[in-house]
């Protein structure tokens, strides 16, 4: 008899999947091999997913709601699952990111998740060597689809130039990275602006920080330290670090002017170069007119 692992609905989002994907493919009298073959995965796969030990992309779920006929139920589940995949921590802020109708972000260090690729979030998230890399760059990619909706809230990004020069994943990730960034110009709800080192110092050199504005809620401001995440809404705070993002955005080169530096530096410090191996990035050099 096949030892089949009992699974408790109520215990997360992801138990809660694999406990209904497996009753919706009984009632639908398929084998695991055999809805496998329906939604291109292997029954092990299917397998794993009912049982917890995988988690489940957004097009496996809209592959499974076109197979069992469920009319996007597992669609609709599996943002909540992937959601479930970020640190303990970063979800309160990820729910409200969700929430807002303005971002305001300064990043001195990283691409802000929002417009990172898939690759560059995996060469982040991956940096420790912990285990579930994969799940952690879905849920990241989740959180993204804030700024596909109908209605996106309005994000504007103002990085350090360091961000630009960062290599996170080898030349061929940063050049797509950049390319990514470079493919938002076109839309009307992202601006990223670059504070170039000419600026010396500035307020934003206390750290990153966010600031998230909603149609009839307190704004939010928050930062994370080496473990966790920090928000509030105290006035003072949000006053003060409000009138710093007005002096990061007045000091950032214009949007424009930000995009011509990326693609400068997509291409003279990440363009292929004959000869030149992925990981020889110390030999590359940036040209500056």
């Amino acid at each position: 008899m096949v030892n089949i692992r009992p699974l408790d609905p109520s215990a997360s989002p992801l138990d809660y999947f694999g406990s209904e994907l497996r009753r919706k493919r009984e009632e639908a009298g398929l084998t695991q091999k055999e809805l496998g073959a329906i939604v291109f995965c292997t029954g092990s796969l299917i397998g794993q997913i009912e049982t917890t030990l995988k988690v489940p992309t957004r097009e496996f779920a809209e592959r499974v709601d076109a197979a069992l006929m469920t009319d996007g139920f597992f669609s609709r589940l599996v943002g909540l699952v992937l959601r479930s995949q970020l640190p303990t921590w970063f979800q309160p802020y990820a729910e409200m990111e969700a929430k807002a109708a303005y971002i305001s972000v300064y990043q001195c260090q990283l691409v802000y998740g929002l417009l990172q690729t898939p690759a560059y979030a995996a060469a982040l998230l991956g940096v420790d060597g912990v285990e579930g890399v994969d799940e952690m760059v879905a849920a990241r990619m989740e959180r993204q689809r804030v700024l596909r909706r109908d209605q996106p809230p309005a994000l504007w990004v103002v990085m350090d130039e360091s961000v630009l020069l960062q290599v996170v994943g080898g030349r061929k990730v940063m050049c797509e990275q950049l390319a990514h960034l470079l493919g938002f110009q076109a839309n009307p709800w992202v601006h990223i602006q670059v504070l170039p080192f000419t600026v010396g110092a500035h307020t934003g050199m206390k750290g990153a920080f966010n600031l998230l504005r909603f149609d009839g809620n307190p704004d939010l401001h928050y930062f994370e330290s080496y473990d966790q995440g920090h928000m509030t809404a105290n006035p003072q705070v949000i006053r003060e670090r409000s009138v710093g993002y007005a002096r990061l955005q007045a000091a950032a080169l214009s949007p424009e002017d930000s995009a011509s530096l990326i693609a400068r530096v997509m291409e003279e410090r990440y363009g292929h170069q004959p000869g030149a191996e992925d990981d020889d990035v110390a030999e590359v050099q940036l040209q500056r007119p």
